[in-house]
């Protein structure tokens, strides 16, 4: 097996399901100190960020990644533990093969080699890793951010390792991402008798019509790549459990996925204005998941355009569909944010997997970007 598998390997039989990274920073930081970086654990809470940089100037750029893992659910469910790397035609399985393990793996080499290769290169190369990027992302890369603003740290480029390939290795570009928001909402009513209504207030059909409204409104018609702004309900609940009953209380969970024409507080306020023109007493509770973030024409999506060209065999899509990502809490510090991963077909399913062929590939692309971008 190769260098990059085999790291890859020795990831997978870390059992770093979120927020626990089970030493996998520990191995990598070792590793790129022997290769002369500086390496610093942030951990905040029970999450655990390493940052590693190499070099020093103005110019900085970051591949961000994460080594936290979904759970596997049931290991008879997979054909091999996922915990113990296997390949098999080609395959290595495990979880965290493709998100994103392979990739963390492909950009511990690729900065080994491009130091090695330029140990007088301008500006810094660095690395960011967290192990709470499949969780609520609380105490990792949003609070490594908050500290990269109090120290004044300069991120000037982001490339982020999320499988993002569609068919094939390089077949697409991830050149943003959308916002996402949510909603806890509370509706009060009266609880009653339902043969006697005129004593109750139900407040299913109180908030049905709002709830309506709400989900059939044409928010936008898109921004550039990005779709428009979606507003979907994910769950209802109300109810004593009795059919005689008018219950009291409704509750009811959204989200918005949302383009760069809106940020999450004017949302908000369009979402309880609606509520309020329909007369309901209501409390709601927002998480705010992460602004939308794009980044435009310049110096990195040129090189990454270049370089995935010539490792797709073709021109890449460039796209800023999907869900969220990392990349989320870099961007407002002012960085130019892509990603570029393996396939990401397999992810958080039962018998997760990467292509043996392509993730012997992913140093040599991340090398090749970083040296068009540094060298």
């Amino acid at each position: 097996m190769s260098e990059v598998v085999n790291l890859t390997k020795e990831l997978i039989t870390r059992p770093s399901i979120t927020t626990d990274d089970a030493g996998c920073q520990r191995l990598i930081a070792e590793r790129l100190r022997r290769a002369g970086f500086a390496c610093e654990h942030l951990r905040f809470g029970e999450v655990d960020n390493l940052w590693a940089t190499h070099g020093a100037g103005a110019a900085t750029l970051v591949l961000l990644g994460h080594t936290d893992v979904v759970p596997p659910g049931p290991r008879e469910a997979w054909a091999s533990d996922p915990f113990v790397p296997e390949v098999r035609d080609g395959l290595l399985y495990g979880r965290g093969a493709a998100d994103m393990k392979g990739s963390v793996a492909a950009f511990v080499i690729a900065l080994e080699r491009f130091v090695a290769r330029h140990p007088d290169h301008r500006g810094r190369v660095a690395l960011l890793l967290t192990s709470d990027e499949e969780g609520d992302a609380v105490d990792g890369v949003r609070k490594v951010a908050d500290l990269f603003r109090e120290r004044g740290e300069r991120i000037d480029w982001c490339i982020t390792g999320e499988p993002s390939s569609k068919a094939k290795l390089g077949d697409l570009l991830r050149v943003g991402r959308r916002g996402t928001l949510s909603a806890t909402l509370t509706v009060r009513g009266i609880q009653g008798h339902v043969a006697y209504p005129e004593k109750a207030r139900n407040p299913i059909h109180q908030a049905m019509p709002a709830l309506a409204e709400l989900a059939a409104r044409r928010w936008d018609d898109g921004y550039e790549t990005f779709p428009p702004t979606s507003l979907q309900i994910s769950n209802i609940n109300a109810g004593t459990g009795a059919n005689n009953v008018i219950p009291g209380e409704l509750r009811v969970l959204f989200n918005l996925r949302y383009n760069p024409n809106w940020r999450a507080v004017q949302l908000e306020q369009e979402c309880e204005t609606v509520l309020r023109a329909h007369g309901l007493e209501f409390e709601v509770q927002w998480h705010r998941g992460g602004e939308p973030f794009h980044t435009p024409e310049g110096p990195l999506r040129a090189a990454a355009r270049d370089v995935l060209e010539k490792f797709g065999g073709g021109a890449p899509e460039e796209s800023t569909g999907g869900g969220t990502s990392d990349a989320r809490f870099i961007a407002p510090l002012g960085t130019q944010c892509i990603e570029i991963g393996p396939v990401n077909a397999s992810i958080h399913k039962v018998d997760e997997h990467v292509a043996v062929a392509d993730l012997e590939r992913l140093p040599d692309l991340y090398l090749e970007l970083i040296e068009k971008v540094l060298a």
